[in-house]
């Protein structure tokens, strides 16, 4: 969904419900990744699979260009008829190197496949600390500082990252800034962790 449509329908949504009961926060779910050790063996898994996909893709030119450098070094002694085989063995061989590139590093390919297979278990367990967290607080929405579609200005009365954390039994030291500057913003509602209103930043 297109942030713009995602704005339109958020602050109709937020128009919708009495203000009274308007309650939100917001984490950030990067911040929350990158402490769990789950994410991180991720991480590295993807980085081997990826290595390991380029240096087969390395491999695949390397033998191209070996081959390359035999046709030219024996091509004077070569007939029309091996000419036209070299260079087909050539182009077959160049064409397997692309499709297999493609097939690994282009659009939905097998690393994008490892990825979402591998990071699949700790946004799940993200997750379902997240949707806990804003039963237990009562929340009618809960925003993600780290997605695509990010505030403004966030108050940090509205910040349940540190709840998250501690859900998931994680370190929440050395937590960045909680106030930030962005490029999107979200329509002020009233309601925050401590159950304070807050006024529209200027």
């Amino acid at each position: 969904m297109k942030k713009g449509l995602f704005f339109v329908l958020l602050c109709a949504v937020c128009l919708a419900l009495p203000a009274q009961a308007q309650k939100f926060g917001y984490v950030d779910s990067e911040f929350i990744l990158g402490k769990m050790p789950e994410y991180q063996k991720a991480l590295s898994e993807i980085d081997k699979f990826a290595d390991k996909w380029s240096k087969d893709i390395q491999d695949k030119y390397v033998e191209i260009e070996k081959l390359q450098k035999t046709y030219l070094a024996e091509e004077i002694l070569l007939t029309e008829d091996m000419k036209r085989d070299r260079q087909r063995v050539l182009s077959d061989k160049e064409r397997e190197a692309r499709e297999y590139n493609n097939k690994v590093f282009g659009y939905q390919g097998l690393l994008f496949e490892k990825k979402k297979e591998l990071m699949k278990s700790p946004m799940e367990t993200v997750n379902r600390a997240i949707e806990k967290i804003s039963l237990q607080k009562k929340l009618d929405f809960m925003f993600d500082k780290a997605s695509d579609f990010v505030m403004l200005y966030t108050n940090p009365h509205h910040d349940y990252t540190d709840y998250v954390m501690e859900e998931l039994g994680l370190d929440a030291t050395s937590k960045p800034n909680k106030s930030t500057a962005a490029t999107t913003t979200v329509p002020p509602v009233a309601g925050s962790p401590d159950n304070k209103t807050t006024t529209k930043p200027k």
